[in-house]
Order: structure tokens, then sequence, then C-alpha cells
């Protein structure tokens, strides 16, 4: 082994070292695909329901590498598989980014630092362990980013291509890098034609990958779009400012350490406070990088651009949306410390000194974000805001009816994961991921939105008339439980105690009337 891969190589080991040690704390989602990856691997389809075709997953690549890998295992192992290629896919991460670093700074100690507090990110652990495409997006990226410093445009152009059809908002990134790639380009073939001085190999070696993606879907699907953003766009009714919101929370606490912000007296004061010196740092960092060579545009800029485009177009923000901008947001942490301990004292051995103690502060506010023994779950060191609660409640509720589950029966529920995995019987989606049907009952009246954004309309209940709804008390509270229909078609079979959104327990609800 070359001696230079060796250090970023075991951090890669560590990285793969603390995502298996938490065990499987599967998030909701993450069902959704394994039922999609199940279905293709046992030959029913790309469908959530038999003889369903609709694409309500936004990760075909990962469905599609889970159905590969899984394809000689039983269902109950693809959680397991999921988890595993998650830590192989962070280690190889963390080795890119630690070369991403050694070739922005050309030193090894902020390499170091950038590789190890992504290897223990909570929002990186938290989501590997949790089953979701989240690693294989971001290394994905990171390797775009990493061929694209290391002048292989036309093989970062093909990484796009499945980074893209893994996460389809790596668009906010792969379009400055195509900006990047066709100014350089047309700045360095002044010598040829116009059309000759365009990239046209690079925009080759994106089409190739994601073009068979898009003639498949297109003749699969009816279209390439998911219908998960169509159906979130109309059943989510937020406050303009709440993703604006959550994004300056992500930024401010990049590290994690909620409980110690929390313990102390003006917590949401000091929060705010290192927002605006993190702000102030990644500034200086972006000034940094961006001066030491213009080509690093294309990836200061992400961060950056992913939090406007979140603001701007005010989704609701699921805690996997917060992870992919951490890697370059760090980064930006990094040089602008760099930078302004260069400036101050004159000397790259002070910038390197401040760097390593700043690193430090942030290695043990990580560390800080991590429990010895979780409280739910297994009982192993986890991130503390690797929480499944609601979906080990989900669980519990699938499994109590699924052996009484006729053939043809349908289940109901509005988080349809870990509800549509352990019953395995046809879901009725009630906000409409997977059901398009569900779609034209949103936005939903305001008198029956006790249960936010997940509130189910009662007349898509009975319209459709499932056999069965699991659901959280809040979801159902001013609306299908208080409705004169409910008691003539059904009846609330069993409660299960929980206060998780202020709700008074965990509903199944049973049709009485057939």
């Amino acid at each position: 082994m070359p001696k230079e891969l060796r250090l970023p190589i075991l951090i890669g080991l560590l990285a793969i070292t603390v995502r298996l040690i938490p065990g499987l704390r599967i998030v909701d989602d993450a069902y959704i695909t394994y039922r999609y990856a199940v279905n293709v691997a046992t030959g029913v389809g790309f469908v959530y329901n038999a003889g369903e075709y609709v694409l309500g997953t936004t990760t075909p690549l990962y469905t599609m590498l889970l159905a590969l890998l899984g394809w000689p295992f039983q269902a109950e192992a693809y959680p397991t598989i999921s988890v595993i290629v998650n830590a192989v896919a962070d280690g190889i991460g963390v080795t890119i980014l630690y070369l991403i670093g050694r070739k922005l700074f050309d030193r090894e100690l902020p390499a170091v630092l950038l590789a190890v507090l992504w290897a223990l990110a909570p929002k990186s652990v938290t989501f590997a362990v949790g089953g979701m495409e989240t690693s294989v997006y971001i290394t994905l990226m990171l390797a775009t980013f990493a061929l694209w410093l290391y002048e292989r445009p036309v093989l970062a152009s093909a990484v796009t291509g499945f980074a893209l059809l893994t996460r389809p908002d790596a668009l906010i990134w792969a379009g400055p890098l195509a900006v990047t790639m066709i100014v350089e380009a047309w700045q360095g073939r002044t010598d040829r034609p116009p059309l000759q001085r365009l990239p046209w190999a690079e925009f080759a070696a994106f089409m190739a990958v994601v073009t068979p993606w898009l003639v498949f879907s297109t003749l699969y699907f009816g279209s390439p779009l998911t219908n998960s953003v169509s159906a979130k766009s109309v059943a989510y009714i937020l406050p303009p400012t709440q993703a604006a919101i959550n994004m300056v929370q992500n930024f401010g606490t990049p590290f994690g350490a909620f409980r110690l912000y929390e313990q102390l007296p003006g917590g949401d004061l000091i929060g705010l406070g290192l927002f605006v010196i993190y702000l102030g740092l990644a500034g200086a960092g972006t000034i940094y990088l961006v001066r030491r060579d213009v080509r690093n545009v294309a990836i200061v800029v992400f961060p950056w651009l992913y939090a406007i485009t979140f603001a701007v177009a005010n989704p609701l923000i699921f805690r996997w949306y917060q992870s992919p901008p951490l890697p370059f947001y760090f980064l930006l942490l990094i040089a602008g410390v760099w930078w302004i301990a260069a400036n101050i004292s004159k000397s790259s051995t002070t910038a390197v000194r401040a760097v390593g103690v700043v690193g430090a502060v942030w290695i043990a506010l990580t560390l800080y974000s991590w429990e010895l023994a979780a409280d739910h779950g297994p009982r192993r060191p986890a991130p503390d805001n690797a929480w499944f609660e609601l979906e080990l409640l989900y669980e519990e509720a699938a499994r109590s009816i699924r052996d009484e589950i006729e053939p043809g029966e349908t289940v109901a529920a509005a988080d349809i994961g870990a509800v549509g995995w352990y019953t395995k019987a046809p879901l009725l989606d009630t906000l409409g991921l997977v059901s398009p049907e569900s779609v034209a009952y949103y936005p939903i009246d305001e008198d029956i939105l006790a249960g936010a954004a997940y509130a189910i309309s009662p007349d898509l209940i009975f319209d459709e008339m499932p056999d069965y709804l699991i659901t959280l008390e809040i979801y159902v509270r001013d609306g299908l439980l208080v409705d004169p229909r409910f008691p003539q078609h059904y009846a609330i079979r069993q409660v299960l105690a929980t206060d998780i959104y202020g709700s008074d327990g965990m509903l199944i609800i049973e049709r009485v009337d057939q």
C-alpha cells in the first residue's frame, strides 16, 4: 500500500466501524426503498404495490443497488445490507474527502481533520444506520468533486449522472459544476470553432448514465419524475420561513451537541451566536479557496446554494436533507480558520496550530453528540439524533395485524414505510407518495389540520375504504375521528401508548361494515 494512502484508509476504516456499532436504526422512508428493491429482485416489478406502476421513490439507483445485492437473500436481510452498503460508502467517502482536503490545503492536518469530522458526524452516521441513500449519494458527490479537482472532468460528469439517479437534489450542485466546466472549456479552447469549444465529451458521459433511466422510467411509469415530489408539494402546508429556520439551525450546529446547548442558559442565543461565527468562518473559507484556485468555485458554492434553494422552495425538511452540504461546510469552516490565522500571524505554522486547536473543539462537540447507550432500540453507542421510536411503534402496530390481513385487503397509513414493510399488504398512502389518487384530497381543510402536514383526509378514507388504518391519533384527531361516518364504517381496534408529536397514542383502526 502506498504510504500516502495509509492514513486516509485508516480514517475510512474508522468511518466504517462507527457505522456498524449502533446497530440497525432504520428510518421510515428507507423501508419504502426496501419494498421497491424486494419487488424488483423477486420479479414483481419496479413497483411498491403489485400492478401499480407508480414511481414513489426518489432514489432509483440505490433501489437497484439493493435489489442486486439483496437478490440472493430473503427480504429480511435488506435493512442489514443497506447499513453495510452505507458504512462502506462512507468509508470510501471520508477517504475521498481526505484527498480533497490534501489537494486544497496541501497540508496533512486540515485534510485529516476534515475526514475525521465527517467520519464521526452524527448527521452522517444517523442516516447510514438508518438505511437511507444519503451515504451513497454524498460519496458520489465527493467523488465527482475530487475528480474535478484532479482534472478528470469526463469521469466527474459520469459520476454526476449516478449521483442524480441517487438523489434529484444533485441538480443543486451539478448545475454550477456544469457551468464551471463550460467556462473552463470555452476559455481553454480559443483556437477551435465555437461549437468545438464546448465540453461535449463531458456532456456525453453524463447523458450516457442518465438516458437509460430516463427512457425506462418514461415508458414504465409514464414520467421520469417521482410522484412523491408532486404529492409533497400539495400535502404539506408550512409557514413560509420554516425551511429557512431549519437551514439556520443546521448551519449553526453542524457538529451536533444539541443537548449541550439545551442545558446551557440562553441556549438559543448561543446557537444563534455560533451560527453567526460559523457563517463568518465559512465566508472567509469561501474567499480563501476561490482565491487559491478559481476552479474551486464549483465546490465552495454548493453549501450556500443548497441552503438558499431549500429556504426559497420551503419544502418540509426531513432530517436527512440536512446532511449533504455538511462535508463541504466543514471544508469551508476549516479553510476559514486557516485563512484568518494565516493572515493574522503571517505564518502557515500558526495556521496549522489554529486548525488543530479549533478542530479538537469540533471533534469534542461531535463526540458529545453520541450516547454511550441509546435509550431505545439497540442499547449501543449511537448519535443522539438517531431517533426511530416512531418506526418501532409502526413496526409493533403492523406486526399486530399482519397475520389477520386477508389477501386483497388494504392497509392505509400516512407514514407508509414500516407499515408497508412489516404488513406486506397493499398500501393506501394517504399522502400520495405511492398512491396518486390521494393527491386530489390535498391541500386539506384547515379545520382538520391538528396533525399538521400529516393530517389525513376523511373523504379519502371513506372514498377508498381501506380495511385497516394505522396512524398517530393527532393525524385524525380533528378529522376522521369526529366525522359522523366514522362509527358506521370503522372502529378503533387497539391503541399503542405514545405522545409523539403531541399524539394521544397510535391507533389501529379496523373496518367493521364489511
